[in-house]
């Protein structure tokens, strides 16, 4: 599916939303102004200096002197302004398709607050996400015209300046280290240049399923909350290969919504697993206190406040980040079984995805995709 060159308008005032997220969220922490350029500077070189080090480790070829991409450092309320300027693209035709009818029926008092009211909880949601994130590779910016056709890549500066400083980090490695996992999305999109506009139809059929879901909004939204509450209530450390209950949004899903955001995550859980795997294969030749990022970085995740955490569950986030776990390992278990070049068969094309099972049973897809190939090799698939 190819995304239209002119995307339909979002429903939601995005002006207002980026103004309610600028003042929901906080500033971050304070520096002077030299220390602040200086820190910029040293984060978008990184950010450059990445580039070559995910080619060496990946071998992927679309990785070597790669730099079409805009890299971006940004503060909070920037970082929000550029998700919403790719929103008409992601967004658009889903909200054309299932509330264009609606909102026609409208009149202007009833569309003004609609939109305000939608800007108004985006809005909250970008504030909560913007101290969150440290950095994203966003492939859709240049279909709605920002920017060039690699995409931006974003590195939010508060984020990890307070992060450096609250977990005793050097500065340049973990800036380094948090590139390495960016600038691998970008190769990824590199490689596989059908993968853009393959994950953006499933977004916009999961819109629509979500679209459909607004029938009893009210009590499906009652039900996502009770259901995140309890959720939290009944909290367990998750175990090996073990898959946290629906909770949040994702109980507003049919069946077939939930099979595609089956589907969403299985892309996203083989991305981000890629991504963390690049991150892991560095050494201390490379990020020299790349053990003590690791184990601080694991253990502050494990130690969040009430607030943090419900706001993970209500948006799903906690159930993504345990099944990009699973990504992780498998894709550490293909590369460690069949070697990096043969992953790679993995960004051909979407018919070499892995397939959820296959996610968890990592030997299905090495007999699916490479069966021949490994037996040729003298290896027992």
């Amino acid at each position: 599916m190819k995304a239209s060159s002119s995307p339909a308008k979002l429903p939601v005032n995005l002006s207002l939303a980026h103004k309610v997220a600028g003042f929901l969220a906080p500033a971050g922490p304070r520096a002077q102004a030299q220390a602040k350029r200086k820190a910029v500077e040293e984060m978008r070189y990184a950010a450059v200096a990445a580039v070559d080090h995910v080619y060496a480790i990946t071998g992927l070829e679309a990785a070597a002197n790669l730099h079409d991409s805009e890299v971006l450092v940004l503060d909070r309320p920037t970082w929000v302004k550029a998700n919403t300027q790719s929103f008409d693209v992601m967004l658009g035709p889903i909200a054309q398709e299932v509330l264009g009818e609606r909102l026609s029926r409208l009149s202007s008092l009833e569309q003004a607050f609609t939109e305000t009211g939608g800007a108004a909880e985006l809005g909250g949601v970008l504030a909560f996400l913007s101290t969150r994130v440290l950095g994203q590779y966003d492939p859709f910016a240049a279909l709605a015209g920002h920017g060039p056709s690699g995409g931006r890549l974003m590195i939010v500066a508060p984020n990890l300046m307070m992060l450096e400083k609250e977990l005793n980090l050097d500065p340049a490695d973990f800036r380094l280290w948090v590139a390495l996992h960016e600038q691998t999305h970008r190769v990824q999109f590199a490689a596989a240049p059908w993968l853009r506009d393959y994950l953006l139809n499933l977004i916009h059929q999961l819109g629509h399923e979500l679209g459909q879901a607004t029938d009893n909004l009210p009590e499906r939204i009652a039900s996502a909350a009770t259901g995140t509450v309890r959720s939290m209530k009944e909290h367990q450390a998750p175990g090996e290969g073990k898959e946290p209950r629906p909770a949040g949004a994702t109980l507003l899903l049919s069946d077939r919504g939930r099979e595609l955001m089956e589907a969403v995550t299985g892309v996203m859980s083989l991305m981000e697993g890629h991504a963390n795997v690049v991150m892991d294969s560095v050494d201390a030749s490379i990020v020299p206190s790349v053990k003590t990022i690791r184990r601080r970085f694991e253990q502050r995740s494990k130690n969040q406040g009430f607030f943090p955490r419900f706001m993970s569950k209500l948006l799903g986030m906690d159930a993504k980040l345990a099944q990009y776990k699973n990504g992780q390992k498998f894709v550490q278990a293909l590369v460690d079984r069949v070697g990096m070049d043969s992953f790679n068969r993995i960004w051909e094309g979407p018919e070499n995805l892995p397939t959820v099972k296959e996610i968890h049973e990592p030997m299905l897809w090495v007999e699916r995709v490479l069966g021949q190939e490994t037996k040729a090799d003298g290896q027992d698939a």
